[in-house]
């Protein structure tokens, strides 16, 4: 009895492991049907490091949209499968509507797709991989915990895309420097730290999300409540980074002036550590 258990839960595991593998490939070319231009070509004939590094924060954007799938609540074998399939074809599609938003609200002041395909722009390549892994964790929290569905996953995505585009303003707004002309200018240190603020934002936006559904006005106000929240810890964070992480200097001035790639990873890894503790304490 106990080998029958046993092989039945090997064989729902493989099983699993073969939908994702599935998944990955029609997220893959779903990827090079909305893209206008070859990413193979970018990828092998020009060496192209900004479409890789978008190209890989849309692959694990992928993976955690199946992972918000897989861990939602089970139904039986066959019914699990069927579920994490449809969610995660729903998610891709979200996923790739999350790039033209990014395109048009978040990077408005340049065009992203030239900007990596013509100029290699790796600051443009790390912010549109960020959006990606962002969105997808969106996705992934609304598609977690029961008592939602299909609606409820769709509201919260466009709840989270509206909070990542103002969160992106308010950054613009709390930064000294031109955040946009930074990036189009392929500053890849303010790209980073820009990037990983947004990674940051959606794992409290995924916190807030990822439980049980109650009722709209219950998980509404949960979410409102957190949110402002991050909009406050950002301020936190960057006068941590500021005058903590780097006391004897300018965060600002090593990114704008100095393009201190350093500097970038710093605020970008400082942003997502804040955003996890709080991740934690939320969830």
């Amino acid at each position: 009895m106990s080998m029958d258990v046993d092989l039945q839960i090997i064989l729902q595991r493989a099983s699993m492991l073969v939908l994702f593998l599935m998944l990955f490939l029609a997220g893959k070319y779903l990827k090079q049907l909305l893209t206008p231009y070859s990413i193979e070509q970018e990828l092998t004939k020009e060496d192209n490091v900004a479409q890789a590094t978008s190209l890989a924060g849309y692959y694990i954007g992928l993976t955690a949209l199946f992972s918000g799938a897989y861990l939602g609540p089970s139904a039986g074998w066959l019914m699990d499968l069927g579920t994490v399939a449809g969610y995660t074809l729903m998610g891709l599609v979200l996923l790739n509507l999350s790039r033209a938003i990014n395109d048009r609200y978040v990077l408005h002041a340049f065009s992203v797709a030239k900007a990596i395909r013509d100029q290699h722009n790796k600051a443009a390549g790390a912010v549109q991989g960020a959006n990606y892994i962002a969105s997808a964790l969106v996705v992934a929290g609304a598609l977690h915990g029961e008592g939602g569905g299909v609606f409820t996953a769709l509201i919260f995505y466009g709840i989270g895309q509206i909070a990542l585009v103002a969160f992106s303003r308010f950054y613009e707004w709390l930064t000294p420097y031109a955040i946009q002309q930074e990036i189009e200018s392929d500053n890849l240190a303010a790209g980073l730290g820009f990037g990983g603020s947004m990674i940051a934002i959606s794992l409290v936006v995924m916190a807030s999300i990822k439980g049980d559904f109650i009722d709209w006005q219950t998980n509404l106000v949960w979410l409102a409540l957190h949110l402002l929240s991050v909009f406050v810890y950002l301020v936190v964070v960057r006068f941590f980074s500021d005058r903590v992480i780097i006391a004897h200097d300018d965060l600002n001035t090593e990114i704008a002036r100095d393009r201190n790639v350093g500097a970038g990873v710093l605020e970008c890894a400082l942003a997502i550590s804040f955003a996890s503790v709080l991740f934690f304490m939320v969830g």
